[in-house]
């Protein structure tokens, strides 16, 4: 048996031509049904058809805008070396008009259905001519199926043009139509955020009302009872404290900082408690890309512990990491179905504190606290605070040509206002950094900090490094290179290559800091995809801050035990020395806040 559909009628544009060839590789003269036309083999493909032989697809060749394409069959036997030549025209090329390349291209899809017409095969011996039919026959039915499958495919490409923008389904391409739904795209993430923001801002306003409406039912308790006589329990929280106008001020416990507007600073003295001040900001405390649908991230915040999962709809919530049952760590369980479950008897919460499940039990009413938590930036971030969350989020992205090639979550046994200040001081990179990124630099007569009079950014000087501090408590830096891995030069702009880099010292608990580290380049983008490539670059990440910490641990030492770590400031200094004011001021709760943008 031959394969084939034993199919019959060539369209009008076909033509059989007798010819005998010689090998594969000769130059033939070809008659088409426009004319005669010259066409060198360009491509050879071989349908074998047993003992009729077998079937070559020549190529294609041009002539007066035509395209043919040129099938020979060659047998065996008697009949090598003879052949019959098929060409067919398939349409006009791109240099003809508008008009006759779209006359041609309908002729091409009006092709008749071969299958109608097609002759029966008969039992017996299969002669070379036999064979040569059915050939022919499968090889108008190839043709007519693909014309039939690129005409699906024109209709389709039309339909959805038609959809997406009928007025230019004309002139506007594909790639055009995917930039603008792309920044469709970007625009609605942005009011999903927004809309996420104000949820988290309706949703805090409404707890603290409660709490409110609780202490005022329960102070209104307390004066009934002094009434009959009865004594008043000692308030306890702060809010307890706010409303019974018995709150004191805990200073002792706290480094001992001079308010002054002097130049002169004084920070010394054990670690304390942090001020309620410092809270109400967003802290980043985990990036994105660490937070799946079947994962948490555990971690402390003023010190208190909470964990952030996932929820239903795909957004992270932050609850405490503590289950209202036992007491138990929420963090050492799991997450089943957009809810976090307690690993000691499976009660399990969703992303705003509610138990939703409570098994071998009769349910009860039991949740959890829970903070303020939104996405951006790639990052998650969280309102530790009791005021209102503000709508402000400082952008942390790096620019738009940049390639993000490591985020890094560290926990640093320092004081994060300390490794705040270590992270605004070039000055120190020759002399501490001397095995890695600062080896072999020059150490230069004189270290300038460029900045504006009332501003927390700038320029250093002779390094071509610009860096800002964003509160409260991000740095972000770029380093320009004047080829990879090298300086040279004070202009940042000028630099043909830069690296830029976010650092986010959250306060985690006493003498503690949660880092995150995000790194992008706006060169070589391919080493993203080197494989174990982010294990090279934690490698250096932790050997750069190991020389930093055994720096910033020994400094924080003598800090606790009186000694001032801002006792002579210098020049170089000065964009720490901002930050100290800045946050002294917050911790204050002075009404004017320094280098304050608001």
């Amino acid at each position: 048996m031959a394969p084939g559909l034993g199919l019959a009628a060539a369209p009008p544009s076909m033509r059989v031509v007798e010819n005998p060839g010689v090998g594969l590789c000769s130059t033939t003269h070809l008659e088409c049904c426009s004319g005669g036309c010259s066409s060198s083999i360009a491509t050879v493909f071989h349908l074998n058809y047993g003992m009729a032989g077998k079937a070559v697809w020549i190529g294609s060749g041009t002539r007066d805008r035509e395209v043919v394409s040129v099938w020979r069959r060659y047998g065996h036997g008697k009949d090598q070396g003879r052949g019959k030549r098929v060409v067919q025209c398939l349409g006009m090329s791109e240099s003809s008009s508008r008009k006759d390349q779209q006359a041609g291209i309908v002729r091409i899809f009006d092709v008749e259905d071969p299958r109608g017409a097609s002759s029966s095969l008969k039992k017996g011996t299969i002669d070379v001519n036999t064979a040569w039919e059915l050939l022919r026959q499968d090889v108008l039915y190839l043709d007519w199926k693909a014309r039939q499958d690129v005409l699906t495919i024109v209709h389709a490409h039309d339909k959805v043009v038609e959809v997406l923008n009928p007025l230019v389904r004309d002139v506007k391409s594909v790639e055009t139509l995917r930039s603008e739904l792309a920044g469709l795209q970007e625009e609605l993430s942005k009011a999903h955020a927004q809309v996420h923001l104000s949820e988290a801002r309706v949703e805090h306003t409404l707890r603290k009302l409660g709490e409110m409406e609780s202490l005022f039912n329960t102070k209104l308790l307390q004066n009934q009872g002094r009434e009959r006589g009865s004594t008043v329990p000692k308030a306890t929280s702060a809010l307890q404290l706010a409303l019974t106008g018995e709150a004191e001020a805990d200073l002792s416990a706290r480094p001992r900082t001079n308010t002054s507007r002097a130049k002169s600073l004084e920070v010394s003295g054990p670690i304390g408690p942090y001020p309620a001040q410092l809270k109400n900001y967003w802290y980043p405390v985990a990036f994105s890309a660490d937070i799946d649908d079947k994962t948490m991230v555990p971690f402390n915040s003023f010190e208190e512990a909470w964990v952030i999962f996932r929820g239903k709809d795909g957004r992270p919530g932050c609850v405490r990491d503590s289950c209202a049952h036992r007491a138990c760590p929420l963090s050492l369980g799991k997450v089943e179905e957009g809810r976090i479950q307690c690993p000691y008897h499976g009660w399990e919460y969703n992303t705003s504190g509610k138990c939703e499940k409570m098994p071998s039990t009769r349910f009860v009413n039991a949740k959890l606290d829970s903070l303020p938590c939104i996405e951006q930036d790639g990052m998650v971030w969280i309102w530790p605070g009791n005021e209102t969350p503000s709508t402000n989020l400082p952008c942390l992205n790096p620019p738009s040509h940049y390639t993000i090639h490591a985020q890094i979550t560290m926990e640093l046994p320092v004081e994060h206002g300390l490794l705040v200040e270590n992270l605004l001081d070039l000055a120190h990179a020759p002399f501490t950094h001397t095995t890695t990124f600062a080896k072999g630099w020059d150490v230069p007569n004189f270290v300038k900090f460029r900045t504006p009079i009332a501003a927390l950014q700038g320029t250093w000087d002779p390094y071509p490094i610009a860096m800002e501090f964003k509160p409260p408590c991000m740095v972000l830096s770029t380093i320009g290179l004047e080829k990879p891995g090298k300086l040279n030069g004070s202009d940042v702009e000028a630099c043909p290559t830069h690296l830029h880099q976010l650092h986010v010292c959250m306060p985690s608990s006493k003498g503690k800091t949660r880092l995150l580290y995000r790194m992008a380049l706006d060169f070589a983008p391919y080493l993203k995809h080197v494989p174990f490539i982010k294990y090279l670059w934690q490698h250096l990440a932790n050997k750069v801050l190991g020389e930093d910490l055994r720096l910033v641990e020994g400094q924080q030492d003598r800090m606790e035990r009186g000694a001032n770590v801002w006792n002579v400031p210098v020049a170089y200094d000065k964009l720490g020395v901002r930050y100290r004011r800045w946050r002294i001021a917050i911790e204050s709760g002075d009404e004017r806040i320094p280098f304050s943008s608001d």
